[in-house]
């Protein structure tokens, strides 16, 4: 009689898991089927339990923007030590930041002209309410410094921050190897924040639920259809943006794979869509520009700077398309001179948005420019959500595809891993989803 000695092998078989982008769009249609009962039903503690869910994603989200851009600010400042000619790069990220922002504003202002969206509309200022806040010029300029260094943090004065973090950056190159010790403590708070964050990620499907069915539930669709022309103007004119104006300089420019780039990108840009924040999809922003072969070293200075002030979405398409159509509801007509002002606001004033949900400084910001009534704001915040979703994916779909751009132009991309970049996976840890990046690589840019 004879025995076997082989073994059973363990089951290998278990429940798939479901890839992150699913989760996101299963998170969208519960979102707004919860929101759709909610709504039809009257059912109020539905309605107030999407609220609460999205809420604390957003907090949680914010809760780390604040040291998450300081030490994120300080840290690229400082890495561009490592980098030859890093005026140089940082010179020509800041000019493609412009050129990309005056063509998407030139977009918005085109699809204003066209369609009038603020024709037939029947909304007086009677349906809106003015902000308890109006961003002015003098607002910008004057809040840039900050009166202590407290406040900035407790109040997520984002723009007071990164001038901080810009002063301490500048000061640490300065010093040299005194900074050393400030710094490793800097490297090391940024990435115990970021991997605080990826579990904050991790939370979006569920996030997802919470802020479209508050939305559908809130609103309704009949609200929406008064803004029904705006509302696809928004998502046309950002739709143009990303996958036409980034695929054509990509092409052309860098002469690399459109395709390619989305496919590595895409994981920052459905999460910006659903998060509304550019600052909280940083850490996954410029985990892909890594992969999509941008140099480390860069990628860590052009991400978390384009993140405070690259915001052609918020900041270009958005402010251009409002003006025009607050211009139209109170029957104030625009001239060729506004709308070149238009575009020099959304040039300059980028800053102002800040990498946080919403646009409302940048927009106060335009109308008091042009002069226009700022009670128009309170028309456009009852929708603003379902706008910021489409408009954050535009901003950080072009914050990646900058250093990209640069990168080509300054021949340090890697070609190589941008063409065999794969997306990353959201469902483990950030480090292990990331191709190998040498820590003490040296840039070298061509003089």
């Amino acid at each position: 009689m004879s025995t076997s000695s082989e073994t059973p092998s363990p089951k290998t078989s278990r429940i798939p898991k479901v890839p992150f982008w699913a989760q996101i769009l299963l998170g969208l249609v519960l979102g707004v089927l919860l929101g759709w009962i909610a709504k039809s039903g009257d059912i109020g503690w539905l309605v107030t339990t999407l609220g609460k869910i999205g809420e604390l994603f957003v907090q949680l989200l914010k809760l780390a923007v604040a040291p998450l851009v300081f030490f994120a600010i300080v840290v690229s400042i400082t890495n561009l030590r490592q980098v030859n000619n890093a005026a140089r790069l940082a010179t020509r990220t800041l000019l493609w930041f412009m050129v990309t922002s005056l063509i998407a504003v030139a977009i918005g202002l085109a699809i204003g002209l066209v369609t009038n969206p603020g024709s037939g509309t029947g909304l007086t200022p009677a349906d809106g309410s003015k902000p308890d806040h109006a961003g002015t010029w003098i607002d910008f300029l004057t809040g840039i410094i900050p009166t202590d260094i407290i406040t900035p943090f407790t109040e997520l004065q984002v723009l007071q921050i990164v001038f901080m973090a810009a002063v301490v950056g500048i000061a640490a190159l300065q010093l040299g190897e005194k900074a050393e010790p400030v710094l490793k403590l800097s490297r090391s708070a940024l990435e115990l924040l970021q991997k605080a964050l990826w579990w904050v990620i991790r939370l979006a499907p569920l996030g997802t639920v919470g802020l479209i069915g508050n939305a559908i539930a809130t609103y309704g669709w009949n609200l929406i259809g008064k803004y029904a022309t705006f509302t696809v103007d928004i998502y046309v004119g950002c739709a143009l943006v990303m996958f036409g104006v980034y695929p054509l300089l990509l092409a052309t420019v860098a002469k690399v794979s459109p395709l390619q780039f989305f496919k590595g990108a895409w994981p920052a840009i459905q999460l910006a869509f659903v998060s509304r924040s550019s600052v909280g999809t940083m850490p996954v922003t410029q985990k892909v520009t890594e992969r999509l072969g941008v140099p480390k070293e860069y990628a860590s200075f052009a991400v978390p700077f384009g993140s405070t002030t690259k915001m052609d979405g918020c900041a270009s398409i958005y402010p251009a398309l409002a003006a025009i159509f607050i211009a139209q509801i109170f029957d104030v007509p625009l001239n060729v001179g506004d709308y070149v002002l238009i575009a020099f606001v959304s040039v300059i004033g980028s800053a102002a948005t800040a990498g946080l949900t919403g646009a409302t400084v940048m927009l106060t910001l335009t109308l008091s420019t042009l002069g226009l009534p700022l009670a128009g704001v309170g028309l456009l915040m009852a929708i603003d959500p379902i706008l910021d979703m489409m408009r954050t994916a535009t901003n950080v779909a072009g914050q990646a595809v900058i250093p990209i751009l640069v990168s080509a132009k300054e021949k340090i991309l890697d070609r190589e891993a941008y063409a065999n970049a794969t997306s990353i996976s959201l469902d483990g840890d950030p480090e292990a989803a990331t191709t190998a990046v040498e820590a003490d690589r040296k840039v070298s840019v061509p003089a």
